[in-house]
């Protein structure tokens, strides 16, 4: 539960009690794609410290400001692109994208 001191934080452009609640609507069974989401929820509300694709700590007060998070996302969409003969690798940073894209309100789809 997120106390009213929490309420007003947000996570990128996301309130943080929708972001805590992200981990809770990925899918089972967790393949790559899942995995790459659940890192980047975990480090976007500060429960993991290094960021998913470049393993930089956040540097916001709660947790990754909107530009770490922009960066991360950006970093997530080069590492598709490298490894896109790669299915594991590429549905993990994929999943991060996703995550992230959402976390910078460039979709609504929660993933």
């Amino acid at each position: 539960m997120v106390s009213e001191d929490t309420a007003a934080v947000m996570v990128g452009v996301r309130p943080v009690d929708e972001v805590f609640a992200a981990p809770g609507a990925v899918s089972e069974p967790c393949g790559g794609f899942e995995r790459g989401l659940l890192g980047a929820y975990r480090w976007a509300v500060g429960a993991q410290v290094g960021a998913p694709v470049t393993a930089n700590a956040a540097v916001g007060a709660y947790g990754p400001c909107r530009a770490q998070l922009l960066a991360e996302c950006q970093a997530a969409a080069v590492r598709i692109r490298q490894t896109a003969d790669q299915a594991g690798e590429r549905n993990w940073a994929l999943g991060v994208f996703m995550a992230l894209a959402w976390l910078c309100g460039h979709h609504d789809d929660r993933s």
